[in-house]
């Protein structure tokens, strides 16, 4: 690998030398807007009883929103490529879970850790090329039995949505959704959780795999 290949890390990793392995490590806007990702993603998809894979993991925080609210998932997997957030996330000692290092961009196994059967994605994408971001959907989709559900900032957002001047950017929404459904029809969309619909959310399933959706507040029965 070389240094070119690994830039979309170089944010998270200033982040860290500045602030260790403290919540800042993410660039997550607030507090707030992870847990509502991450609410997103458990009405979108159905968690319960499930092998999950959180790539792009960080310090462990989906585990621990999905421990937090009852969740009752078979097993959870975290992947990130800093040794700092892991060491971190590792700490935690969140039951059913357990953290890998390792780098999303340039290694398809670590999506088939633990057989995952739901891939969640969450900012993980947003410091990456176009090239980089769909090479990690691939393996994801690759890796998962069952559902891969990622979110990004939409490039598709009102005129008065928060601007992304870097690290982060914004990825059209068009061109991950023709991905999407060049693999699979069953696909579902969000763009509403947000003002402006700043973020957006895709859920895609395996062809014939049949399935509750949601399992968080708001869900659909």
């Amino acid at each position: 690998m070389t240094a070119r290949e690994d830039t979309y890390l170089d944010p998270y990793r200033r982040s860290v030398e500045r602030h260790g392995a403290g919540f800042e490590a993410a660039l997550w806007a607030s507090r707030d807007s992870q847990r509502r990702r991450f609410e997103v993603f458990a009405q979108m998809a159905y968690l319960p009883g499930k092998r999950i894979l959180d790539a792009g993991c960080g310090r462990g925080d989906f585990a621990r929103w999905l421990v937090e609210r009852s969740i009752g998932f078979e097993r959870y997997i975290g992947v990130d490529a800093l040794p700092e957030v892991i060491d971190f996330a590792r700490g935690r000692n969140f039951p059913r879970c357990e953290f890998h290092e390792g780098d999303l961009v340039n290694d398809a196994l670590l999506f088939k850790i633990g057989e995952p059967e739901v891939i969640c994605i969450s900012g993980t994408l947003n410091t990456m090329t176009d090239e980089q971001a769909l090479r990690v959907l691939d393996f994801a989709w690759r890796g998962t039995s069952q559902t891969l559900v990622f979110n990004f900032l939409s490039a598709r957002a009102g005129d008065l949505a928060v601007p992304q001047t870097g690290p982060a950017r914004r990825i059209d929404p068009l061109m991950l959704l023709n991905w999407a459904l060049d693999r699979t029809s069953d696909i579902a969309f969000r763009q509403d959780y947000f003002p402006q619909g700043h973020d957006a959310t895709i859920r895609m399933r395996k062809e014939g795999v049949a399935g509750l959706v949601g399992a968080g507040p708001g869900a659909n029965p």
